[in-house]
This record gives C-alpha cells, sequence and structure tokens, in this order.
C-alpha cells in the first residue's frame, strides 16, 4: 500500500533533488549533443523536430527547477515546494524519453538512481502537503511596495469590470488606462529622463514583471497587457531610436497619450519574419507608403500609434536584413472595426500621392477580450521620415530592434501566466474550500489535494525563476532564457486553469464563475509573442545545439 503520511524533513531534502535534477540535466545535454551530430549543427535541425521540441521544453523545465531548488534554500516550506516541482520535472522527462532512449542517448532506466526521491516527492501525500502552502515570494521591499501597489489597484478597478468586458467582447475603459497611467505603469521601462520610472538595472526589470503578474491576476485583457505594447514600443525606440525620436515619443508613451499597438505577423507567415512582405517605399516628396497586410494587431483600434515592422529592401532574399520598423500614427477609433483615409490635407504628406487607406478587420477570439485584435490592409498609406526609427542608420536593422522589445515582450508574457494560474489557484483553492460532496469539503479529498499541491509548486517554481530571467536581462543577459521561461510557463498556465475549472465541476464551464475565463484565456499565452513550436524549434533547440558544439 502506497503511503499516506510522509515525514515533511524527508520531502525537504534539497540533496536528494538535485541529484535527481543532474540526472535530467545530464540527459538533455547528451539529447543536444544528438541533436547537433544528426542536424549538422543546427542546419537540419527540422528533420529532427520532435526531438527537439521535447528537448527545449524539457531543458526549459530543468532550468525552471534550478530556479526553484534556489529558492527552497530559503526554508522548509519552500524547499518541500522546490522538491515536490523538481520531481515534476524530472518525472516528465522520464515520459518523454520512455520508448525514444537511442534518440536521447539514454540507457534504460536512466532516472533509477532517483526513483526513491521520486517515489517520495511525487507521492499523492507529498502533493497534498503543498496545497495550501504557496510559499513566501521572497521580494525585496521596494519591489513588495510595487507589487502591493499593482494589486490595489487591479483588485479596485480591474478585476469589478473584467467579467464585464470578457462577456461582452467591450472596450477596456478609460479610467482603467487613465488610473494605470497616473501609477507610472506606462512607464516602467522608460527612463526617468524622458519622463518615465526606469532608472537602469534590476529594478526596471524585476518592477515590470511583478506589476505586470498583479494586473494579470485581475484580467489578462484588460489588465497585464495593456503594458506590454508599450514596453515592446520603448525597448525599441530606446537601443535603436535617434535622440530627437527619444525625447518625442517617450514621454508621451510613459503618460499614457500614445497608447501602442504591435504590428508585425503577417497572415502567411506568422513567425517567420524574415519572409515578411508588408512594403514601405519611398513616396515622391518624402516619407514612405506602406502597403500590405498585417495580421493579429492587438489593440489597433484604440492605439494612437502602430509599430510597423514593414520591409524597406525590395529585394526579399535579403531576408530579416531589408526590414525597418516604423512608428505609424492614426486617429483612435471604434473597436468594430474601421476604415480610416488619407489625403493631401495630412499634415506633412506630399501633394499628388493620392488616397490612403487603412483599413482594420476585427477578430473575434475565445478569450483575451477587450483589447482586440485585428487585421489591418494598407494601401498607400503615408508614413513621414521621421517616424523610421533610429532614421537612416535604423533602415534594415528593424527585425533587431524588435526582437529586443519581443525577449522583454517573452518574459512579460510569462509573467502575465503567472498571474493567470495564481488567480486559478486561488479560484480552486477557495472553491475547494467551500464547496461540499458527500459530506465534507473537497479540499479534503487526496485528489484535490494533489492537484492544488502542484499547482502550488508549479507557480511558485515559475514565478522565481521569472524573477531570475529579469535579472538576467538587467545584466544584458538572459536571452535564451527569457524564451525557456515563456515556453515553460505559458504551457504550465494551460494545465492549472483546466485544473481549476474541473476542480469547480459544472460551475467551472459556467461564465458566472471567473475560472472559465481564465481557463480560454491561458491558451492564447502559447501562441502569442512567439508561437510555441516556433519558440522552442527556432530559438531554444537551435541554442542548446549551438551550446553542444561549442
Amino acid at each position: 500500500m502506497p503511503a499516506t503520511d510522509i515525514d515533511l524533513a524527508d520531502l525537504a531534502d534539497l540533496a536528494a533533488a538535485k541529484a535527481a535534477l543532474d540526472l535530467a540535466s545530464d540527459l538533455a545535454l547528451k539529447a543536444a549533443k544528438n541533436l547537433a551530430a544528426w542536424s549538422d549543427g543546427g542546419k537540419a535541425i527540422d528533420e529532427h523536430q520532435v526531438l527537439a521540441y521535447d528537448l527545449a521544453h524539457a531543458t526549459a523545465g530543468v532550468e525552471t527547477a534550478r530556479a526553484a531548488l534556489r529558492y527552497g534554500e530559503r526554508g522548509d516550506t519552500e524547499a518541500r515546494l522546490a522538491t515536490v516541482f523538481v520531481a515534476d520535472v524530472v518525472a516528465d522527462l522520464v515520459a518523454r524519453t520512455t520508448g525514444r532512449e537511442k534518440e536521447w542517448g539514454a540507457e534504460p532506466g536512466w532516472h533509477h538512481e532517483a526513483s526513491e526521491f521520486l517515489n517520495l516527492a511525487r507521492s499523492a501525500a507529498a502533493l497534498a502537503s503543498v496545497a495550501e502552502t504557496p510559499g513566501p515570494l521572497h521580494l525585496d521591499p521596494d519591489f513588495e511596495l510595487v507589487r502591493d501597489t499593482f494589486r490595489r489597484f487591479a483588485e479596485d478597478q480591474i478585476a469589478p469590470r473584467a467579467e464585464q468586458i470578457h462577456r461582452k467582447n467591450a472596450d477596456i475603459p478609460e479610467e482603467i488606462i487613465q488610473g494605470l497611467a497616473e501609477m507610472g505603469g506606462f512607464g516602467l521601462s522608460v527612463p526617468e529622463q524622458y519622463g518615465g520610472f526606469a532608472s537602469g538595472g534590476e529594478h526596471d526589470y524585476l518592477g515590470m514583471v511583478v506589476a505586470t503578474e498583479e494586473l494579470s491576476r485581475a484580467s489578462l485583457g484588460a489588465g497585464g497587457a495593456l503594458i506590454t505594447r508599450p514596453e515592446i514600443l520603448t525597448r525599441a525606440v530606446v537601443n535603436g531610436g535617434t535622440e530627437e525620436q527619444r525625447e518625442r515619443l517617450l514621454p508621451l508613451i510613459a503618460s499614457a497619450e500614445l497608447m501602442v499597438a504591435v504590428a508585425v505577423t503577417e497572415p502567411d507567415f506568422g513567425s517567420d519574419v524574415a519572409n515578411l512582405t508588408v512594403s514601405a517605399t519611398p513616396a515622391e516628396g518624402g516619407g514612405y507608403l506602406v502597403n500590405g497586410v498585417k495580421t493579429w494587431c492587438t489593440f489597433a483600434a484604440r492605439a494612437d500609434v502602430l509599430m510597423l515592422l514593414a520591409r524597406t529592401d525590395p529585394d526579399r532574399s535579403r531576408g530579416h536584413r531589408g526590414l525597418s520598423l516604423f512608428v505609424v500614427p492614426k486617429p483612435q477609433t471604434d473597436s468594430h472595426g474601421f476604415l480610416l483615409t488619407q489625403d493631401d490635407s495630412v499634415e506633412g504628406r506630399p501633394a499628388g500621392l493620392g488616397q490612403g487607406k487603412l483599413e482594420g478587420r476585427p477578430i473575434d477570439t475565445l478569450g483575451y477580450r477587450g483589447m482586440h485584435s485585428y487585421e489591418l490592409a494598407f494601401d498607400n498609406w503615408w508614413v513621414a521620415a521621421e517616424n523610421l526609427i533610429g532614421g537612416e542608420e535604423g533602415k534594415g536593422k528593424g527585425f533587431y530592434l524588435q526582437m529586443a522589445g519581443f525577449e522583454n515582450g517573452r518574459l512579460q508574457t510569462a509573467a502575465r501566466a503567472i498571474g493567470v494560474m495564481q488567480a486559478a489557484y486561488e479560484a480552486a483553492l477557495s472553491y475547494a474550500r467551500a464547496r461540499k460532496v458527500f459530506g465534507k469539503p473537497i479540499i479534503e479529498y487526496q485528489l484535490t489535494r494533489a492537484k492544488i499541491g502542484r499547482m502550488a509548486a508549479m507557480i511558485q517554481a515559475s514565478r522565481q525563476f521569472s524573477y531570475e530571467v529579469a535579472s538576467m536581462m538587467a545584466r544584458g543577459e538572459g536571452s535564451m532564457e527569457a524564451s525557456m521561461v515563456k515556453a515553460y510557463v505559458c504551457r504550465a498556465a494551460e494545465w492549472v486553469s483546466r485544473e481549476a475549472m474541473q476542480i469547480h465541476g459544472g460551475m467551472g464551464y459556467a461564465e458566472e464563475f471567473t475560472v472559465s475565463r481564465l481557463f480560454v484565456d491561458s491558451r492564447v499565452l502559447s501562441i502569442f509573442e512567439g508561437a510555441d513550436e516556433t519558440l522552442c524549434l527556432k530559438v531554444i533547440a537551435r541554442r542548446l545545439v549551438e551550446q553542444a558544439s561549442s
């Protein structure tokens, strides 16, 4: 018979957890070396996509678990959460390698040395023991203040409106936007000299992560997502804009006078940015004419400017080297679709160009409502030369500038996923304590406690890894880790929200319960800011192969 109780001191054995994780890490390295050899150093990686994808996710799990172990050193509760999470990661790798040991370079039973640890830390009793002990965050006082400030705003201003926005697919109220602006939410990454709150270093990145989690805990669409797009454009302008552009744009972004949407994705290319076709060609008399179609441009109607990635070099063989980044002004419009026109009355627009058009077709979505996504059709839409980021020196550098913003966007998306998970965990725990079945609250049933315990460990490990990645990025590092945390956490959010919904039973399927919104919102997280498959195959796996080949 399996044990129904455990010694909590045994569960806090970090040495056993580390030994088990080292086995998983060593195996992942062997697989990376195999993949490097079979794919000719990554050139033929698409011929081994299944291994590459699984390896990327397994390594992301391992790195998240290493962050959990460091967290576990801070106390007994932290150690128990860490060991439960490490066991989950190792067990996941066991499942991925079973029947495919040769691909991974694994001996049958490669994990047997960790069997005793896995038997303990994966037991129902171990999971149940951490169900109601999610653990402290260990934030410094300054960041606790940031957390408390944004949590209060989210609970007071966003949460009461979140359900109505979701069910009616309504616009985000201006009160939320202006309230967030007054708190400095749009200026978290804008340097102080341009009217923001960024002073350089860890504070900027970690503050953004903490704030984003708290806003997303109240609503993914009406909270956490609001500050992502300004963040992406801010990074691009800070890194590659001219001084005139910084002085002109950044103060307005920080104050929310310029709300931002990002227009990068195209219908036929998705994450294949190098092959984008939307063009920006020089116009007679100055500036550029934009033509083509972008899709999944979130917040485009409400936005005052679009961050547009367009091809300025007609030679498509140049790939990403022919792309440039623009700030495209537009008026705020109706969220149900719009058709904008330009003529010679537009200030600075050369005469004789004819009429320009920008049409926005809304794309209805399962969740993530309030932001609204659009397909945008540009027809000779004129953009002033001063809005080419970096000026003439920025021509052809658009891919690199947008990637600088998107790397941080991936970390921010992970923080959004953690906020959704935290909300789902709290909803599940609250419902399980209140709901009685067969004479007792369902929190007292083993299966419920095991599910909630796994949630608690998964959320805290994800959060701690996001904190560590924020510190790395503040030092100019962590590019691959940002992709890893995004890949792992966004998939984890799907499981957490699903199980939280399942714990609610039939009521979880009712719109009147918040958990139903969390479930549909979580599904988008593995798609935007880099689709999961593209992120794993084109970023994480390739970097792992490069490291294994060196």
